[in-house]
């Protein structure tokens, strides 16, 4: 059971939690298989999406968990909102909590965000991504389809590959694969290394050849090119030639290493097409074990006393 009201980050959860969100989600996967998928643990709750940034796979996620779970949905479109007008975030999120809201799922370009939400009273706030600080569900699904794949984490090795300085879902994935005890390696050109990844307990490489050997999994990030400011590299096809997980690549990791990638995919930028549509790419599991998770984070806040 969650000690918290809100789920803010991976940093905040113990490694008990972690596993009883994922045996909870384990729950939910056989509910998805069925020909009826809808369950009424959250009948008569009513979830608010409120998302300052673009996003289909996360807010479409959270909005069907939320129907599975025979919640009300509500989707606030930040343009057409009083925020243009001048109305505070609090202001929105007090509004949202009058209207009956149970919870509020945020995504927000400003780190911090969540937490500040998270100090009212009787409303949920689930952190969809907040700047480059955390995705803890993103992270939380990527554990989830590591786990049906290989069984287990400790002894396991990850490497997790791209723009890690601006990345929140690499944050909340070096969070989460440490506490369980999964060896983490980065992989990225010298610029993109955040100045305090190394109290992370992280190997830190720049070479995709030496980084990736023997690694049972391979989590390959989105160049995150609308909050960069200036170039950390000389051109997109560079990155690709350096960085870019190619066939040949993938053959110095271990043979049954499975490929993540949180998406969207930049395709012959951070991935090659025959590798993201390859037999150890587990992209697509991601997205319908995504569902899952975040069907597991609902029903267990909604037992939480606030």
């Amino acid at each position: 059971m969650f000690k918290s009201k809100d789920l803010l980050g991976i940093k905040e959860l113990t490694s008990e939690e972690i596993y009883h969100i994922l045996d909870t989600a384990a729950g939910f996967k056989d509910v998805l298989k069925r020909d009826i998928k809808k369950v009424p643990p959250l009948r008569g709750k009513t979830v608010a999406n409120l998302f300052f940034e673009p996003s289909t796979r996360t807010r479409t996620s959270f909005e069907l968990a939320a129907k599975r779970l025979s919640a009300d949905v509500v989707n606030f479109s930040v343009p057409a909102s009083s925020v243009v007008k001048g109305e505070t975030l609090k202001d929105t999120a007090l509004t949202i909590q009058a209207l009956g809201a149970d919870f509020v799922v945020i995504r927000h370009s400003s780190a911090g965000v969540p937490h500040f939400l998270s100090r009212i009273k009787n409303i949920s706030v689930i952190n969809a991504g907040d700047g480059a600080n955390e995705h803890p569900t993103q992270a939380l699904l990527d554990l989830f389809t590591i786990q049906s794949r290989k069984g287990k984490f400790r002894g396991l090795t990850a490497a997790i590959v791209g723009d890690i300085t601006h990345s929140r879902v690499a944050r909340s994935n070096i969070y989460a694969l440490t506490k369980l005890g999964v060896k983490v390696r980065i992989i990225c050109p010298p610029t993109l290394v955040p100045a305090e990844i190394g109290k992370l307990g992280v190997e830190i490489f720049d070479s995709m050849e030496k980084g990736l050997r023997k690694v049972d999994v391979i989590m390959m990030l989105r160049l995150q090119l609308e909050r960069q400011s200036k170039g950390f590299f000389p051109s997109l096809e560079e990155y690709f030639n350096l960085y870019g997980l190619t066939a040949e690549r993938l053959k110095l990791a271990k043979d049954d290493a499975i490929v993540m990638h949180p998406g969207p995919m930049n395709r012959g930028v951070e991935i090659a097409t025959d590798v993201a549509d390859g037999p150890q790419s587990v992209i697509l599991e991601q997205v319908t074990n995504g569902l899952a998770v975040r069907m597991a984070v609902l029903y267990l806040l909604a037992g939480v006393k606030k």
